[in-house]
């Protein structure tokens, strides 16, 4: 799980993309449509101009039409209505326009002039124009030619328009939506706080729920009945285990002693062995129930309201100092190294119980003549406790599992135990908010115990390394 929701991610965040594109994918069609159909209407009205001017010149008598062309061209300097007359030979006879177009049809129709025209009062620039020429009954030719710059203008005002009005909606929609998405990301992190207590065992914890009532509340009320429902089947199966344990306890207690006493009148007889035979498996049998009752009690959280500064490097003293003669008589080398460490909250003898399992279960698979070293150091947040063996190690499909109940791997099969100590260790380690991580050194086994919480989704840094914060090691 991210700390942090990735902000462009948010439904809000793809809302206002999605309305951002579609805003300018319709206004961009929109604006197209309307320069499209202003331009048709204004060529249409130059054309009626154009048409209009050249019926009127062509209705001229031809010895007045040189004199009527200089005029329309002197009225108008700018060369926005361009006006020429040419000879049979292309020669121009008269008007503002010094060369005829000779992409220009001579049908009397109106056409767009490809090279367009220059403008005197623009350094002879070329501007667009439309134009039509009309070949006179005496052979000459009359060019009538219209600047439509002006069309050009209105278009690109329109996409101006388009421009401005995209800037003004995306812009204020992008600021309006980052500060909608503020609202529903403390909601989301709110909710992501709520699940860290969850996710670590803890089925008591429910989502917020506020009053707003909207999808993000309904989906809170779905999880939280979700997990009311697990909660009571969880405590169902649970409290039929806890009861199996502590029933078969008492009457398992009293054969053991009719078998002792038997054991005793025996003595002497073939059947002494027997008997003894019976005894280890009841013992077994007990070891087991009561370290599932021990469970049980671990994951009352309650225990942790009692938890008080705990001296670990004392702690580890006496973890050592306890399984030291362990390790001499199977010839080990039990090594304690502890630097300065910062005092933490936490259940002393708890403490205790979880590393002497972890010591335990370290000497009894190491080989004799193995090393086993008990090292603690400070991380930035905490104390880091590392129990290092020189065993078989634990394979890696096998690290999850073994924090298991009952869980025993194949290198622990032909070796006494039942197979919850490290179920134990992992109740302690949850019940005060660590992390486990199981890894490997360089021949062996490595287990480190973070004293201090690690962030949703942060992995310790050690050998393959595995944040294991809802199961646990130890053995019984």
């Amino acid at each position: 799980m991210s700390g942090r929701p990735n902000a462009w991610h948010s439904a809000t965040s793809r809302l206002i993309l999605i309305y951002g594109a579609l805003f300018t994918l319709w206004g961009s069609v929109l604006v197209g449509v309307i320069q499209w159909e202003t331009t048709n209407y204004l060529n249409k009205v130059i054309d009626q101009m154009l048409q209009q001017r050249m019926h009127y010149m062509a209705s001229t008598e031809p010895d007045r039409l040189a004199a009527t062309v200089e005029a329309a061209s002197a009225i108008d300097p700018h060369g926005i209505m361009s006006v020429g007359l040419f000879d049979k030979e292309h020669r121009p006879v008269a008007g503002n326009i010094d060369r005829l177009p000779m992409s220009l049809p001579q049908d009397g129709q109106i056409h767009l002039l490809q090279h367009g025209l220059p403008r005197p009062d623009r350094d002879a620039e070329r501007v667009r124009a439309r134009g039509l020429a009309t070949k006179l009954p005496n052979g000459d030719i009359l060019v009538i030619a219209k600047d439509i710059s002006t069309v050009d203008g209105i278009g690109a005002i329109i996409r101006r328009a388009l421009l401005w009005g995209i800037s003004l909606t995306i812009i204020p929609g992008l600021l309006g939506g980052f500060l909608l998405r503020r609202g529903p990301e403390k909601r989301i992190r709110a909710l992501q706080k709520a699940t860290e207590p969850i996710r670590q065992g803890d089925l008591s914890k429910r989502l917020p729920v506020s009053r707003r009532g909207d999808e993000v509340d309904q989906l809170a009320g779905i999880v939280n009945t979700m997990l009311g429902e697990i909660e009571r089947l969880m405590n169902e199966v649970k409290g039929v285990c806890d009861n199996i344990a502590h029933d078969l306890r008492t009457p398992l207690t009293r054969l053991r002693a009719r078998l002792y006493r038997t054991q005793h009148q025996l003595e002497g007889q073939p059947e002494e062995a027997l008997v003894e035979a019976c005894l280890v498996d009841i013992d077994e049998v007990l070891t087991r129930f009561r370290a599932l009752l021990r469970v049980s009690e671990l994951e009352d959280r309650n225990r942790a309201a009692c938890f008080d500064e705990v001296d670990v490097g004392q702690v580890l003293r006496q973890v050592h100092e306890f399984y030291a003669p362990v390790a001499e008589d199977r010839g080990q080398p039990f090594e304690l190294d502890v630097q300065p460490l910062s005092p933490i909250r936490a259940d002393a003898h708890l403490l205790f119980e979880a590393l002497a399992n972890l010591v335990g279960n370290a000497i009894k698979f190491t080989p004799a003549g193995g090393k086993v070293s008990l090292r603690a150091s400070m991380d930035k947040r905490g104390p880091r406790i590392d129990i290092v063996d020189s065993g078989p190690g634990i394979p890696t499909d096998e690290r999850e599992a073994v924090t298991r109940r009952f869980y025993r791997g194949d290198n622990s099969r032909t070796t006494a135990g039942s197979g919850l100590g490290l179920s134990i260790v992992s109740a302690i380690v949850r019940l005060h908010g660590y992390a486990l991580d199981i890894g490997e050194a360089s021949s062996g086994a490595r287990l480190t115990l973070y004293c201090y919480a690690l962030a949703p989704g942060e992995k310790p840094g050690t050998c393959l390394s595995r944040s294991v914060p809802e199961v646990t090691p130890a053995i019984v």
